[in-house]
């Protein structure tokens, strides 16, 4: 009977029972390593968060619809292929 024999219950393979409860230290640097890669994504993701420009963040709206937006406080989107308002004004 080895400290790792629930693993049995959840569907491990008996060889996988026998190698984890020779070698415990396996099972340890697997929870170290899932631990590692939450922080890395949680640093991730506050850097992503921190260094958002103003605009960039989603603005609350207080009535919360999509009707309530207006099409006026929009940028137009730009196409490579179109001219630019210089030029036009240039004409």
């Amino acid at each position: 009977m080895g400290q790792f024999d629930w693993f049995s219950k959840i569907g491990a393979t008996p060889q996988a029972v026998a190698v984890l409860n020779d070698q415990p230290i396996l099972f340890t640097v697997l929870l170290i390593v899932l631990v590692v890669i939450g922080l890395q994504i949680t640093l991730l993701w506050y850097i992503h968060h921190a260094t958002m420009k103003p605009e960039q963040k989603k603005k609350k709206d207080k009535k919360g619809g999509a009707a309530d937006k207006k099409k006026d406080g929009m940028r137009p989107s730009f196409s490579p292929g179109s001219p630019s308002r210089t030029e036009r004004d240039v004409d």
